[in-house]
This record gives structure tokens, sequence and C-alpha cells, in this order.
């Protein structure tokens, strides 16, 4: 049974990614400071904060829309993956890559559900 937020497995990964994403972000450029770095770790934050928002309001309706925000920022977020490869910032971030396409399978299933 779901109490909160902290009890979805999504949101528990999403916070760890997090703090990949800080990581990975810490090795660019100075300049890039508010720039892509700036802009990936808020779409990163996004994620997991959406996901509390939504459950922490009343019906699924609100909740599904905050999901729906959080899978705006989990595409932003590959994007920019894709735009540091790019630009040389990252060497390969299939990895990372990856386990966004798994929120997105997750939030999917969970609107699915939600909606049934």
């Amino acid at each position: 049974m779901i109490q909160s937020h902290k009890d979805l497995k999504i949101w528990q990964l999403s916070i760890l990614f997090v703090r990949d994403i800080y990581s990975i972000t810490s090795n660019f450029p100075a300049e890039e400071r508010f720039g892509l770095t700036n802009q990936m770790r808020r779409a990163a934050v996004s994620i997991p904060s959406n996901i509390a928002e939504g459950a922490g309001r009343s019906g699924n309706k609100e909740w599904i829309r905050f999901l729906n925000i959080a899978l705006g920022s989990i595409s932003e977020l590959e994007t920019q993956l894709e735009i540091a490869k790019v630009l040389e910032f990252v060497n390969d971030p299939t990895k990372e890559i990856e386990q966004l396409i798994y929120f997105r399978r997750m939030i999917l299933k969970l609107i699915a559900s939600l909606n049934s």
C-alpha cells in the first residue's frame, strides 16, 4: 500500500538520478554553470519533485497532470544529455538515457494505473 510518494520506486530512483546528474555536470566547463549545467540539474530535480507534488494533490487527475510534467522533464533531460554529448561534455550518456527511458515507462504505467 502506497502511503506517500516516498513509497514509489520511481520517486526513489529519480532522487538517486539527481545525484548522478549533479555529478556529471560538475565536470562541465565553468562557463556552462548558468547554461546547460543549470538546465540539466533543474530538469533532473523536476522529475521527483513533480511526482511528489502530484502525489500530494487531491485526486488522480491532479496527480496525472504532475506526472505528465515529470515526463516532459524526462524528455528535456534526455535531449540535454544528447547536447552534452555533441558538445563533448560527456563521453557516452547511454546509461543515463536508458535510465530516463525506464523512468518514462514507469511513469506511464503509473498514469495507466491511476486512470483505471
